[in-house]
């Protein structure tokens, strides 16, 4: 067997140069000298056999196509080997970084329970989280920059692997003087000339126009703002009603106005929430961890 010619180290150094973009930023990031940095990219490339980065003065580090590949593969190495050092320590404890992305509505609701659940039974593992849109999420976990992501059950390549975490059934969001608010449940049939403030984040945006459609019915856009609190903002001053799926605990608005949440009489199916990761990628320890985690979680929210 041949031995490896390249250290963690030297891969270390490299992602630090991928995501800095420049020698002088990853230098400052690792505390370590610029030069010593460039030389350490030098020796892997010499070890690979391949350049890796092409260096330009002043217009900092871009990767070549190898580099490219070499990084997502220097990332799951790299993350492996904090297994290792994990192992080594003993102790059912993990410990190091497990990078977790959510898909940017879900967030708010999802996230903060998971964190502080997970964080609880493994109080030595930091949990980096980056929110996101479906697409930017899924190319971040073929890249290998996140090694798991929450999303919906919507539009997800078949380069991912998933497990179903949750789900959730969509509803109305009404102001509280709305004409139907004090109906038990609302027909959308009922809503269709009435203007509809549509939360515009993809896929989100193209399932809640889908539901109408297979209802036939045409719904009146008004509105389409991008984040989950400008729709309730909108609702709540009467500019119209809203198709949601997360339900926060509290009833009002960031400007203190009362919404209603009304449950939908036509047959909408729920939304499937999903873990997932790229079929490319081994699961870490931790991220194995955190799989593990959520689908007991789930199983334990089905249950009768």
């Amino acid at each position: 067997m041949n031995s490896l010619r390249f250290s963690l180290r030297q891969l270390e150094y490299f992602v630090a140069i991928a995501e800095a973009g420049t020698l002088s930023g990853a230098a400052e990031d690792l505390r370590v000298s610029q030069s010593g940095l460039s030389q350490s990219l030098t020796d892997l490339e010499r070890a690979l056999g391949a350049q890796l980065a092409v260096r330009r003065k002043a217009h900092g580090v871009a990767l070549t196509p190898t580099g490219t590949q070499v990084l997502r593969h220097a990332r799951d190495l790299l993350r492996h080997g904090e297994d290792l050092a994990n192992i080594a320590a003993g102790g059912d404890s993990l410990r190091g970084v497990l990078h977790l992305g959510c898909y940017v509505t879900l967030a708010p609701t999802t996230l903060p329970p998971l964190l502080e659940s997970f964080g609880d039974l493994h109080p030595g593992l930091r949990i980096d989280f980056a929110e996101g849109t479906q697409d930017v999420l899924q190319r971040r976990l073929l890249a290998g920059e996140l090694d798991l992501a929450v999303l919906y059950d919507m539009e997800v390549q078949p380069e991912m692997a998933r497990t179903v975490i949750s789900r959730a059934r969509p509803y109305v969001l009404l102001a509280d003087g709305h004409r139907l608010a004090n109906e038990p449940t609302v027909s959308l049939v009922d809503l269709a000339a009435e203007p509809m403030v549509l939360l515009d984040a993809p896929p989100s945006s193209h399932n809640t126009l889908a539901i109408f459609d297979r209802l036939g019915i045409t719904p009146e856009v008004r509105y389409r703002p991008k984040t989950f609190e400008l729709t309730r903002a909108l609702v709540g001053r009467a500019m119209g009603y809203a198709l949601l799926v997360q339900r926060p605990a509290n009833n009002r608005t960031y400007e203190g106005k009362k919404v209603t949440i009304k449950e939908i009489s036509e047959d909408v199916g729920d939304f499937r929430i999903l873990l997932a990761w790229s079929k490319a990628t081994r699961l870490n320890q931790r991220a194995q961890a955190f799989v593990t985690f959520c689908q007991n979680r789930y199983r334990r929210s089905s249950a009768p």
